[in-house]
């Protein structure tokens, strides 16, 4: 990636401080929960002013031209603007494991996957520290950073935010978690996300296009979106596939996810509170083949991602 020209006509400082300003009343998602986190308040993510990681390392387990050969260099962020009650990484994302480090640190933790050869630097769960991210970028380019970025999302955006990201992230991988509002707020906390997360993933494609790949199969550029199939039609996949292929685009690459289990509260939450069985995984796949969706992953259950 060359971040030359936005970083030497001052745009990205420019979004560096749209962002920062956002967080005096934050309004990063949809929740626009308009706490103060420069005070230090906190809101449904329970993040200040400080971005918090629980980890950055080289990750081989994401879809194949993500990690590619020498692996993804993935960054998780602690807090969520969701409350999935079946969070696979809940300690992170809602107990909020982690730790709390500066912008010029998360900047050193760019550079230093970078030298480890990964592909990419792959923010998960990136939302409610956009501003901090951009100014980690910020730092990091004059020091020689110049590896795609890949934002690793819930998919619970608020478009006039992921507009400062345009340029900036080369590769979107976010989910498409829900067709239903209330099935949504139920298990995620998340109130309108259909809307929300629709027209974010439309902003997300014309900001970066569908999926681009080098010589080596490895992501340059586009938009990768995940579904994972719930247990009871809770993720209401048909709707989704079908959406997807009539307002995306049939060439949308679509990882569907069979990896489901009840983590979290979900092994105490009705309707969810049991390992998805392989018809309701079936169902999905022949959706995808129904809306004739032809780019992407599939899996078996509990087994590794094929092609479709």
């Amino acid at each position: 990636m060359n971040y030359n020209v936005l970083y030497n006509s001052g745009e990205l400082l420019k979004r560096v401080k749209n962002a920062y300003s956002r967080l005096g009343a934050c309004d990063l998602c949809p929740h626009e929960c308009r706490v103060n986190r420069i005070k230090g308040e906190t809101g449904i993510c329970r993040s200040g002013l400080k971005p918090k990681i629980a980890s950055a390392n080289l990750h081989k387990g994401e879809e194949p031209p993500i990690s590619g050969t020498k692996g993804s260099g993935t960054i998780f962020l602690s807090g969520c603007t969701l409350k999935c009650a079946f969070c696979q990484n809940f300690p992170i994302s809602q107990m909020g494991n982690g730790q709390e480090l500066t912008t010029a640190a998360l900047a050193k933790k760019m550079l230093q996957l970078q030298k480890r050869g990964a592909h990419n630097i792959n923010f998960v769960t990136p939302t409610h520290f956009m501003p901090q991210i951009l100014a980690a970028l910020w730092l990091a380019i004059p020091q020689g950073f110049n590896l795609p970025l890949v934002w690793n999302t819930s998919g619970f955006e608020q478009v006039d935010a992921i507009k400062l990201l345009d340029g900036v992230v080369d590769i979107y991988l976010p989910d498409m978690k829900y067709a239903d509002d209330e099935i949504a707020r139920e298990l995620s906390g998340a109130q309108g996300y259909r809307a929300a997360n629709r027209a974010a993933i439309a902003e997300m494609l014309r900001q970066v296009g569908h999926l681009q790949v080098d010589e080596n199969s490895i992501a340059t550029k586009g938009v990768i979106i995940r579904h994972l199939v719930l247990p009871n039609g809770k993720s209401g996949s048909s709707d989704t596939i079908h959406w997807i292929a009539e307002n995306i685009g049939m060439e949308t690459h679509i990882a569907l996810m069979s990896q489901y289990f009840p983590a979290g509260r979900g092994a105490h939450t009705a309707g969810i509170d049991r390992p998805l069985q392989h018809n309701e995984y079936d169902e999905a796949v022949a959706a995808l083949e129904e809306a004739g969706l032809d780019n992407g992953w599939v899996q078996e259950l509990d087994e590794e991602r094929s092609a479709i």
